[in-house]
């Protein structure tokens, strides 16, 4: 292909590797290190001048550092005069800490307003009315005086802002130079909107589903479940392809009062096997706490399909421990380490990621990747 460089960041060499052997192009050469005091260097060892780059960098590892590295590598390709710069990242950085959240005190209003009284102009006060004035403003002040007491007495403490860094990570790719940003399964759908950029977020729906029917016996029997209400659209989706059953796994405070939520099922899963379906597992909680409650249930095999298996701290571990059988991750932050576990399997994004760059580079349509 001519007049494409694709380079690769230090977070996940081998994704980058398999993108260019797709391509049939070699990987774009460059010289990334730290020194001594942990400062990033980023040099690019060939030429881009009027080429279009493509800089693939996912977020895992040492989050921080990596996202500084590929702002670097952004900067130092807009420098050096590249006709285009595309920032391709698997898995996005902070892709959980969009927004403010919402909240039912954010909510629309419910009820009208009370209207402002009407203005009436002050009438000059007659010789009768002073006493009954004077008793009017003791009876305030009486009033205002037990009002502010009680106010002290039930001061609610002080609630802690939450810093949201969704839109200050769409600003710096666009300062640093990305002219556009592919990624994949994005945890907010409102992310795209914080950027002044192009956004293809790009889907693995079709890839699960196409796992599903080639690596999962009789799955037509088996049973789709969402792990929160949050993943009920993506987990329903991939039932529906499939003429497959769905449940859900649902938290609700049993009383008013209580802080305490439970996990329901709304679904029956006696005997069936079930496939857990989620976009980022983490630590593991969430997928772990679904699957003892479909196992007391009495689910058979449990399986568990997720898009980024960041898979912090101990969540191997848990995974090892819990009631899942298998775990099927994709293949956008690296899985080296944690396929040393057999109960992880690890599917290929590759094959989307780098026809999105080939329809990219030739200014074809991107819709065809959003079709089974």
């Amino acid at each position: 292909m001519r007049n494409l460089v694709v380079f690769g960041g230090s977070s996940h060499p081998e994704f980058t590797e398999k993108i260019c052997n797709r391509l049939g192009i070699s990987p774009g050469k460059t010289r990334l290190h730290k020194f001594s005091n942990n400062e990033t260097s980023a040099e690019i060892k060939e030429s881009v001048r009027e080429q279009d780059v493509y800089i693939i960098q996912s977020a895992c590892g040492n989050v921080n550092d990596n996202f500084i590295e590929l702002l670097i590598m952004i900067n130092a390709c807009k420098i050096a005069s590249a006709k285009s710069i595309t920032a391709v990242i698997p898995y996005f950085p902070y892709s959980r800490q969009p927004d403010v959240p919402f909240k039912q005190s954010g909510a629309p209003l419910t009820f009208l307003p009370p209207q402002t009284p009407q203005y009436q102009p002050e009438q000059p006060n007659k010789p009768e009315d002073v006493s009954n004035q004077l008793m009017r403003r003791l009876g305030q002040a009486a009033k205002e005086q037990e009002e502010k007491e009680n106010k002290e007495e039930e001061k609610v403490p002080y609630r802690e802002w939450r810093a949201r860094p969704g839109v200050l990570i769409a600003d710096l790719l666009s300062c640093s130079g990305a002219d556009h940003i592919i990624t994949m399964d994005l945890h907010d759908a409102q992310y795209p909107g914080f950027f002044d950029c192009p956004v293809d977020n790009l889907t693995s729906l079709y890839t699960v589903i196409n796992y599903i029917r080639l690596n999962i016996p009789n799955y037509s029997q088996a049973i789709i479940v969402s792990p929160d209400a949050g993943g009920a659209k993506r987990a329903t989706a991939i039932a529906e392809k499939l003429c497959m059953d769905f449940a859900l796994v649902h938290k609700e405070r049993p009383k008013v009062h209580s802080q305490k939520r439970e996990s329901i099922l709304v679904g029956d899963v006696r005997g069936r096997n079930c496939i857990l379906i989620d976009d980022i597992t983490d630590t593991s909680y969430t997928l772990t706490k679904a699957a003892r409650l479909l196992r007391e249930k009495g689910a058979c095999k449990i399986s568990a399909l997720v898009s980024h298996a960041v898979l912090s701290a101990d969540a191997v571990k848990h995974i090892e421990q819990s009631a899942i059988d298998e775990l099927i991750v994709s293949n956008s932050v690296p899985q080296d380490q944690h396929t040393k576990n057999p109960k992880i399997k690890v599917f290929d994004v590759t094959p989307l990621f780098s026809e999105a760059i080939r329809r990219t580079h030739f200014g074809e349509s991107l819709s065809k990747l959003f079709e089974a």
